[in-house]
């Protein structure tokens, strides 16, 4: 039986010749002239650090040539999703930037992927859901039930707008209205621009509706019809 140093050595060496044989491959496939980051942006938007803090190291690793982003996402908060898009069009500006969109990228999540240069999906995949929606539950009756009473002091009329503690009023619906018409329209804007579509055009479909990529595609809402190995393949030939 070997002893241990010779089975030390001859591990060693098995690791030695896988390193040259995958070496090669990747070598082969040109990625460590090519490398290309991947931004994973999954499940519901409710911060943006961790995403802005990968695309900013990306963004600034200079062997890095290409980004995907990897988005499988309903959407979310409003401001992250602003702020995650914002950062990616800056690393727009110096890599090539392209979106590879999973089963669903609506809302928020479609807003981010307009930054990309080019948008890929799947002919399943659920997007779109251009707009904004704001929830607002009452409790009134209910605590009126249980003999619960709710007393708020404040010092402007619209401090406790929203509250769910008493029914909204006219003038409290229409000041959020007016909040959500102008997050919905820089979502209009947005879109229009970075997609090269025709205000009207976009206003159209920013009704809340989503698309199958297929239709998203007839719409030109995406570019391609392909998956996350496409969307890689596509990049390696561009950055040649």
């Amino acid at each position: 039986m070997p002893s241990k140093k010779a089975r030390m050595i001859l591990l060693s060496v098995l690791i030695l010749i896988a390193l040259l044989f995958f070496g090669s491959i990747l070598l082969e496939d040109g990625l460590f002239r090519e490398k290309i980051g991947v931004v994973e942006i999954s499940g519901v938007i409710t911060e943006s650090k961790d995403i802005v803090e990968d695309i900013v190291r990306f963004k600034e690793d200079e062997s890095i040539r290409g980004v995907i982003l990897r988005i499988n996402s309903p959407g979310g908060s409003v401001g992250p999703s602003q702020e995650i898009f914002s950062e990616v069009k800056k690393l727009r500006e110096k890599k090539k930037v392209y979106v590879s969109m999973g089963s669903v990228c609506a809302s928020g999540g479609y807003y981010i992927a307009t930054a990309g240069e080019k948008i890929f999906a799947m002919p399943a995949t659920i997007t779109g859901s251009i707009g904004v929606i704001m929830e607002h539950m009452v409790v009134e009756d209910l605590f009126k039930k249980l003999g619960v009473q709710s007393n708020a002091l404040k010092s402007g009329q619209f401090k406790d707008a929203g509250s769910p503690f008493r029914k909204m009023r006219e003038e409290e619906r229409v000041y959020f209205q007016q909040i959500l018409d102008s997050i919905h329209g820089q979502f209009v804007k947005t879109v229009s621009v970075e997609r090269r579509l025709p205000l009207e055009t976009v206003r159209t479909l920013a009704d809340g509706k989503v698309f199958t990529g297929v239709k998203a595609k007839e719409l030109k809402l995406i570019d391609r019809i392909g998956t996350f190995y496409d969307v890689v393949d596509e990049m390696k030939l561009a950055m040649n």
